[in-house]
Order: C-alpha cells, then sequence, then structure tokens
C-alpha cells in the first residue's frame, strides 16, 4: 500500500492538481491505505471500480451527451471532405472558443548573457509583454554554427512546479538547483532535452510559459489574505519552493475562474504567449522560419496540442505524454489534470485530438507511455485512431505517426531519440 501512496502522490504531483486539490487526493489515498473507502450509496455491493466514474452518478450522463457523436467540426464527419475548407472553418471555431487576448506584436528582445557551453551557444533572453513581469528564455545553438539553421520552439513541463519553467528542459552550467537535478533524472533520464535536439544542429528556444518562473505570480502581489503565510523571501531554497508550488496549484482554481471571467481561457493564454515567443524565434537571421518544430511533455505537450494545431508556422510538431480524448476526462482523468486543458464547449466541434488534428497534412508525432497514470490506456489508443483516420481522409498517412512507449509518465532517452529522428526528418530535408 506504501508504494501505491508514492506512485499516486507521484502522479498527482505531475499535473498540478487543477480541480480536487492536493488535500483530496490525499483523503482519497489514504482512505484506501486504510481500507476505510467507502462507495455512493446507490452503488453499495458493486465492486466494479470500472464501472464508477470520478463524478460518481451523473458520469454516464455527462459522457452520454457526446457519446457516439462525430462532432460538428470534425474532419471525420461526412459534411468535410475538402481538408483546407475544413481546416479553415474548424480552425475559426477552435479560435472563437479559445477566446485569445490580443497582446500585441513581436516584443522586444533584450540579449541579458550570452557564452558557450556544452558545445553550444547560449544566450539569456528577456521579453516584456503588456502584462506582468518580463518573460525570461533560454536560446541554444551549435557553437560555430554557420547560415539559418531549422529551428525547435520547446516546451517546458508542467510538474506541479510553476516556480520553476525553461530550466526543467535545459542546462547551462555544470551546477544545478537540486530540484531541477531530481526533475530531470525522473522524466528526461537525467538529459535536458532542449541541449541534445540543439546539438543535432537547430536553434531552440524555451521561454517561461505563463504562470511558470519568470512569469509566475509572485505572493507579494496578492491580497495577504490569499497568501496563507507565505511570502517571497529565500525563494531558492527547496522548502521554500515546495511551499510555493503547493500554493500556485491550489490557486489555479482562482486563476481560471478569473480567465473565463474575463472572457479569455488559460489555453488562450498560453497560446499568445506561446505565439509571441514564436515571433521572436522566426525573426532571427539565425533561423530559418520556413523549417520550424514545436514539443514539449505533459504541459509542454499541451502547448503543442494548440500551438501545433493552431499556428502553420509550426511545419512539424511532436506531442510528448499528452494525448487523450474528451471521454477519459469526463469518466475517470480530469482530476490528474491543470486548468490549462480545457476550452469550454470544444467538445462538441472537435475531440480533443482533433485540435492538434487541425495542422493536417503537416507532420506530426504522438508519443504516449503505456503506464502513464495521467491517461486511460484505452483512451490514448482511441485518441491514435481518431488522428489517424484524420490524416488518412487527408491523404496524409505518413505524415503521422504514434508510438506507445514502456513505463510511467516521461520522455526518456529512447522518446527523445525518436522524436529527434522525426524533426529531423521533416525539418532537415
Amino acid at each position: 500500500m506504501k508504494n501505491n501512496r508514492r506512485n499516486f502522490l507521484k502522479i498527482a504531483g505531475i499535473t498540478g492538481i487543477g480541480v480536487a486539490g492536493a488535500v483530496v487526493l490525499n483523503g482519497l489515498v489514504n482512505a484506501k491505505d486504510s481500507g476505510n473507502e467507502t462507495e455512493p450509496s446507490s452503488q453499495v455491493g458493486s465492486t466494479d471500480e470500472s464501472k464508477l466514474s470520478i463524478i460518481g452518478l451523473y458520469g454516464p450522463w455527462a459522457y452520454s451527451l457526446i457519446e457516439n457523436k462525430i462532432p460538428a467540426f470534425s474532419f471525420r464527419n461526412d459534411k468535410w471532405q475538402n481538408v483546407e475548407r475544413w481546416r479553415e472553418a474548424a480552425k475559426q471555431r477552435l479560435l472563437e472558443k479559445l477566446a485569445i487576448p490580443d497582446i500585441g506584436g513581436v516584443p522586444k528582445v533584450t540579449v541579458k548573457k550570452q557564452y558557450k557551453y556544452d558545445g553550444l551557444h547560449i544566450e539569456e533572453l528577456s521579453w516584456q509583454l503588456p502584462y506582468g513581469r518580463p518573460t525570461e528564455a533560454i536560446l541554444l545553438k551549435p557553437e560555430n554554427a554557420s547560415g539559418p539553421l531549422p529551428a525547435i520552439l520547446a516546451f517546458h513541463d508542467h510538474g506541479a512546479n510553476k516556480y520553476m519553467g525553461k530550466t526543467k528542459i535545459t542546462r547551462t552550467s555544470d551546477k544545478r538547483h537540486p530540484v531541477i537535478e531530481s526533475h530531470q533524472k525522473e522524466y528526461y533520464d537525467d538529459l535536458a532535452w532542449a541541449n541534445e535536439i540543439a546539438k543535432r544542429g537547430y536553434v531552440v528556444l524555451v521561454s517561461d510559459a505563463f504562470l511558470f518562473a519568470s512569469r509566475r505570480v509572485l505572493l507579494e502581489d496578492v491580497p495577504a489574505k490569499l497568501r496563507k503565510g507565505l511570502n517571497d523571501k529565500n525563494p531558492e531554497d527547496p522548502n521554500n519552493i515546495k511551499a510555493y508550488n503547493t500554493w500556485a496549484g491550489e490557486h489555479e482554481h482562482t486563476m481560471a475562474k478569473s480567465l473565463f471571467c474575463a472572457g479569455t481561457t488559460w489555453p488562450g493564454v498560453f497560446l499568445a504567449e506561446d505565439q509571441k515567443a514564436l515571433d521572436v524565434l522566426c525573426a532571427r537571421p539565425d533561423v530559418d522560419a520556413s523549417r520550424v518544430g514545436c514539443g514539449g511533455l505533459s504541459g509542454g505537450g499541451i502547448r503543442t496540442v494548440f500551438m501545433g494545431g493552431v499556428d502553420p508556422r509550426i511545419k512539424c510538431a511532436v506531442c510528448m505524454g499528452f494525448m487523450t480524448n474528451w471521454k477519459d476526462l469526463i469518466l475517470d482523468k480530469s482530476y490528474t489534470h491543470t486548468w490549462m486543458t480545457y476550452v469550454p464547449g470544444t467538445p462538441n466541434d472537435m475531440d480533443f485530438p482533433e485540435i492538434l488534428g487541425l495542422r493536417a497534412p503537416l507532420p506530426t508525432m504522438v508519443l504516449n507511455n503505456i503506464d502513464d497514470g495521467l491517461f486511460t490506456l484505452s483512451e490514448m489508443k482511441a485518441s491514435d485512431t481518431v488522428l489517424a483516420a484524420v490524416y488518412k481522409k487527408a491523404g496524409a498517412e505518413k505524415n503521422y505517426k504514434c508510438s506507445f512507449h514502456p513505463g510511467p509518465h516521461k520522455f526518456d532517452k529512447k522518446m527523445q531519440d525518436e522524436a529527434f529522428d522525426w524533426f529531423d526528418k521533416w525539418l532537415k530535408t
């Protein structure tokens, strides 16, 4: 039981617990550990947990709202035969639901520092958006590289760690913060994957996402009644980082509701800020803007789904460890995910994998882990079936690939090699 509890909490920690909160999840695990778990009164005597939903008796009804229906803007729907007309209409529909805020043009970039490390030329960058503190970013490319190179917009994960961002997938010196060292060992085979793909001949840009690292909500910027006695002092202390991340996970409810009330969505803000990062990357003279890809694990996978689906400048997309469907989220797994996933009303228009499928026939790869506790394996496979059908109907079957790797939630060396080879295939030829 102890191992089950540890694994469950680790899974919960990956995503930030956007709905129920860690306290509720701890309670659920403790109930199972103690053998005192109770069942709904109308389900007494039932021992088949596979028939229970995370929203109780309301699960089957909620799922019935979309069950066995081909959504209106799905390319699988018989009313759509021309891929270009479908993409234009479906993308416009998604953009309406995303309610992406206007955050201005290409931001002015400041180069804070340049140096060499790990065989790479590294630049520490920043730019100011119309709100919040400056966005910080790390750019990497091969040392002494010449001529415009293909480029990758690399997305860091969520990892229940909003204190950190770009540093989760980069390495700029031999010394790593212990939190980052542990993170990279657990999820990336102790590799900084942005560095590894840069070495293959790419310009790689990693920026802090909305609400992470340089873009995080500081405690001093919210009312004292919301701080729970915490402050921003001694920020590098691992205990303070842990306390901040717990607070930030619980604050997701407030942020999501406030964004909805402002007439936008969390994925809409993500996309707006990521497109500014893409603007910065494509404007560089050392980048061939016709050969740009994007990818990321987990929370980075969410960002890949939306960026890859919406922005045609992304010529190759690799989604790692974040592919499922609305059924999975309705009945089984929404509690394991952050508020950053959801766009109200979209399930009536397209299934979740079809957001990424909006990029068809452009090259797309999805990498899954068989034992990923964030998703149900059957629904990861069902999502593959949906994307394969979209690409087949678009006449681009060879431009889509999905793989299932053994193990839990991760982007390990073997998966990295497969992803990087896919980028090479489409961005270097």
